[in-house]
């Protein structure tokens, strides 16, 4: 407890606290808002359309009141595209939603990014919170177009100025972690708390990766979030119940 006193600011320790109590023996999530967790909270998807949010043409829909992003055999992607989120920029934030994934599929939701106009006008580069539909990935903290893996789902990772990365704690093992995630028709719940340069990745009550970026030149204090369709098998992801609160 000593070493995340040292590097993590009280706020973060206090929202570390309540997801590990949360993650006791039977009181895991099964998806969806915690009811004593939603203060503060706002929708960003109205779970009819997809006003406020900019997407590639042909691969995005709204459904059943769930974003749907997919491809097919006759509609594929030649590169990772991104629905964004053109209702502002985060900074420090939680955000919460609701995902499930086909078993091809790889997807993430992006945050404190930036568009690169230069490749497409839906590539992003920046944090994600990785999923897949296998959940070989699912849970980490990733750089999309970036320093790639930061922290590893069960890892509690510091990248420090000089860009060496320290493994702080185990948070899990990575297998016991990835039981705790649904598959098939069953719901996930993501859980994204970004405050200052310490990031948390939660999905169903269970802390699946922390990560602390003091590299200047690397990280990011604020920018778009984003939700990713990614190049590959053909996948459908789906997305509700997008809520998110400013810090």
């Amino acid at each position: 407890m000593h070493t995340l006193h040292r590097y993590m600011p009280v706020a973060v320790l206090a929202a570390c606290a309540a997801v590990a109590a949360a993650q006791q023996p039977g009181r895991a999530g099964r998806g969806g808002a915690t009811p004593d967790d939603s203060a503060g909270f706002a929708a960003i998807f109205n779970g009819s359309s997809l006003a406020d949010w900019d997407g590639e043409p042909g691969f995005w829909r709204v459904e059943a009141g769930s974003i749907i992003g997919e491809t097919t055999a006759e509609r594929v992607l030649k590169q990772n595209t991104f629905l964004i989120w053109r209702g502002g920029t985060v900074r420090d934030f939680e955000l919460k939603l609701d995902f499930r994934l086909t078993e091809a599929a790889n997807s993430g939701v992006q945050y404190r990014s930036v568009v690169l106009p230069e490749v497409s006008k839906w590539a992003m580069r920046g944090y994600q919170a990785d999923m897949d539909g296998a959940n070989t990935y699912t849970g980490m903290v990733y750089e999309e177009r970036g320093r790639g893996f930061l922290a590893p789902r069960g890892m509690f990772n510091r990248l420090a100025a000089d860009k060496t990365s320290k493994q702080i704690a185990i948070l899990g093992e990575p297998d016991v972690l990835k039981a705790a995630i649904k598959t098939g028709a069953e719901w996930n719940q993501m859980h994204i708390i970004a405050k200052g340069n310490t990031l948390i990745h939660v999905i169903n009550s269970r802390v699946m990766a922390v990560f602390i970026d003091e590299e200047p030149e690397g990280r990011a204090a604020e920018g778009l979030l984003g939700l990713q369709l990614h190049v590959g098998k053909p996948m459908r992801n789906e997305f509700r119940n997008i809520l998110l609160k400013r810090l």
